[in-house]
């Protein structure tokens, strides 16, 4: 039977669990990742021993007797978005089963709590409500894959379950044809290509870091990462690429150029300040997709042309 979810859990910490980090010991007894027990201390739904704790207590170690309270919440899969009517929503192209949306810079893709709105999936939602439930279902229900949230561009989404599939297994392989529009620090090379590692620096906010060999063999977590790209426009000191990942990974591109010497303008988390203060985001713009019948493309928007004219 389900638990319910409109009542609090409560746990008491077992002789063999004592010493657990706190965010593993939540994941293990409510069957969460570990990521998402670490929102349950962000919104402080969790108490140890009467008193909130707070995601900056996830690594604590629980003594043996430690009571463990979990505020109601519902499972990811168990969550439903918030369909958004009059919010706008730009579809550049659609087939059997999916749809590729023209994402806005600042829009995020998914909701991360029932009750926030603007995202691209609630404006979709309300003109296609059989999303809902669809791919990982509950606050990611269709999402094939993701963009940063200040990131503009061609985004996927299924509106049936073995699109869905078809489209993350695409992904998953490296079949999909992905091409971005970056504006870049510096003269770069006509053309280029590269393949390193990758590891996640830290959660919130989000950073990655480029992993030197001479680390590999005891770095935790690394991804093998490759892209390609090419000038297409040089002014002044900033360069227009076009960029072609191969695999795909959190601030892959971003933390890629900025590694190389060509940090992308606007971008506050991998870029000097001089550079991040050019443009009120980082300027990278999915401009094109391709797979099979799927085929979009997206003009880059007027804030990114802006930007490079004023270079």
């Amino acid at each position: 039977m389900a638990e319910p979810a409109d009542v609090p859990r409560r746990f008491r910490v077992e002789m063999g669990e004592a010493g657990r980090r706190l965010d593993l010991f939540l994941a293990e007894r409510l069957k969460l990742s570990r990521a998402q027990a670490r929102r349950l201390l962000a919104r402080g739904a969790v108490r140890v021993d009467g008193g909130r704790a707070s995601e900056s207590r996830k690594g604590v170690g629980l003594a043996a007797g430690t009571e463990v309270e979990v505020a109601p919440f519902r499972r990811p899969r168990e969550a439903r978005a918030s369909a958004e009517a009059d919010a706008p929503l730009v579809v550049l192209a659609d087939g059997p089963g999916w749809l590729a949306i023209d994402k806005r810079a600042g829009e995020p893709v998914h909701p991360l709590h029932e009750d926030e709105g603007g995202t691209v999936l609630g404006a979709a939602l309300a003109r296609h409500p059989e999303i809902q439930g669809g791919g990982e279902g509950g606050l990611r229900s269709g999402v094939v894959h993701r963009l940063d949230v200040e990131t503009s561009g061609v985004l996927l989404l299924a509106t049936a379950e073995d699109s869905w599939h078809r489209l993350r297994q695409a992904f998953a392989e490296h079949r999909i044809d992905k091409r971005y529009r970056a504006l870049v620090a510096g003269p770069i090379e006509p053309r280029g290509s590269i393949s390193l590692g990758l590891v996640v620096a830290r959660h919130r906010p989000a950073r990655v870091r480029v992993v030197p060999e001479s680390e590999r063999a005891r770095a935790r977590g690394v991804r093998d990462v490759e892209m390609s790209w090419r000038l297409l426009e040089t002014r002044g000191a900033v360069s227009l690429v076009e960029v072609r990942p191969v695999t795909g990974f959190l601030h892959q591109i971003r933390a890629v150029m900025a590694h190389l010497g060509h940090p992308l303008l606007g971008d506050r988390t991998y870029a000097p300040p001089g550079i991040a203060r050019v443009a009120a985001r980082h300027m990278l713009h999915a401009s094109q997709i391709r797979f099979e019948e799927v085929s979009a493309e997206s003009a880059e928007p007027a804030d990114f042309l802006s930007a490079f004219e004023a270079a």
